[in-house]
């Protein structure tokens, strides 16, 4: 009897991911995608237990799930600088 042998499996989807927003980065190979879609997170809604993302901290120039342009969700933002000082001993 001759060992089994392996036969290189194909892929079985021959499709290239795409993020929605051009501006945003391609999904790598330890990014977790969805193929449908998921309910909205952008508004409040309790019966889901989604806060939404109004009021909520972002990074200017992000272009991650972090990033202002899409946490939140084409509503525009608001920018602060802030000087912290502190006393070194």
């Amino acid at each position: 009897d001759a060992p089994p042998h392996r036969v290189p499996r194909k892929d079985q989807y021959r499709f290239q991911l795409r993020p929605h927003n051009p501006d945003h980065k391609t999904p790598g190979v330890k990014d977790l995608v969805y193929l449908e879609s998921s309910p909205g997170f952008c508004e409040k809604n309790p019966r889901l237990g989604i806060p939404g993302t109004h009021g909520r901290a972002c990074n200017d120039t992000s272009i991650g799930v972090d990033g202002c342009d899409l946490m939140c969700c084409g509503r525009g933002y608001r920018t602060e600088t802030m000087f912290v000082v502190e006393r070194c001993n």
